[in-house]
């Protein structure tokens, strides 16, 4: 991503971390740990790893562009993973400066604009993935829900 644009990114944190955490507001609540309170916390640590992943070359390079590449979100079996409320808050959050930022640097190259988006979407999607799949681990829920799906049971799985 061009430098000008994670400057101007970092110097409307301010307002991205506003935005973020009324966006979080508007989510509907999933469990105790998904109440915005116990999540704003969270919003300057993760502004704080989205920018040294777009700023880092070795991050924004990293050589696993498939997987993180995607449009798929994380899998979360039950839905009660706090984190994905807060992550498509703050993806919105992020989207929105991004597209501010861009309006702002006239005259913008298509293929930069379109770069910078994907970039961003990257980043975003590799630490989503990240959090929620370790969030995911640790779940009293995962167990309970794949002995109700059939499909993921390991007793369907056997020959009769």
């Amino acid at each position: 991503m061009q430098e000008t644009l994670v400057s101007a990114l970092r110097a409307h944190r301010p307002q991205i971390r506003g935005s973020w955490e009324a966006l979080l507001r508007t989510e509907p609540i999933n469990s105790p740990l998904g109440h915005p309170d116990s999540l704003v916390h969270l919003i300057d640590w993760t502004l704080d790893e989205i920018f040294t992943a777009l700023t880092n070359p070795l991050a924004r390079h990293r050589g696993t562009r498939a997987r993180f590449g995607s449009a798929e979100r994380p899998d979360c079996p039950c839905g009660r993973n706090p984190l994905l409320a807060y992550f498509a808050a703050g993806e919105q959050a992020m989207l929105e400066a991004l597209v501010l930022a861009q309006a702002a640097a006239f005259p913008l190259d298509p293929v930069e604009r379109d770069a910078s988006f994907n970039e961003l979407n990257l980043v975003l999607q590799h630490i989503s993935r990240r959090e929620i799949e370790a969030f995911c681990g640790v779940c009293q829920f995962r167990d309970r829900e794949a002995a109700h799906h059939p499909a993921t049971s390991s007793s369907n799985l056997a020959m009769p």
